[in-house]
């Protein structure tokens, strides 16, 4: 079973910068999409950014330019460099994945999620 462990969040002003990562272990042979999602107080948890294995990127339009997605095969590391932060990136981000070489902006594809860390941006 893949396990995940968020780290990196935390309280930021607006404009400032914070790279969340994601470790994981007990992956098995084969292909994953990996991603982060984020989950705002009172709205539905949302995909911001995904990776296949083989290095292919999309990002949400409410983050692209702003954020990067990347990944450490060896490692089975995935970050998340946030710059440019607002008070509307504040959320709840997960990093989730799943064993297959297609990504999906949905939630219900992933099969395994991290805890979650906890990511504030305000002044």
């Amino acid at each position: 079973q893949v396990q995940l462990v968020e780290s990196g969040g935390g309280s930021v002003q607006p404009g400032g910068s914070l790279k969340l990562s994601c470790a994981g272990s007990g992956y098995t042979y084969g292909t994953y999409c990996m991603a982060w999602f984020r989950q705002a107080p009172g709205k539905e948890r949302e995909g911001i950014a995904i990776i296949t294995s083989s290095g292919t990127i999309n990002y949400a339009d409410s983050v692209k330019g702003r954020f990067t997605i990347s990944q450490e095969n060896a490692t089975r590391t995935l970050s998340l460099q946030m710059n440019s932060l607002k008070p509307e990136d504040t959320a709840m981000y997960y990093c989730a994945a799943v064993r297959r070489s297609w990504c999906s902006w949905s939630r219900w594809t992933y099969t395994d999620w991290g805890q979650g860390t906890q990511v504030t941006v305000s002044s």
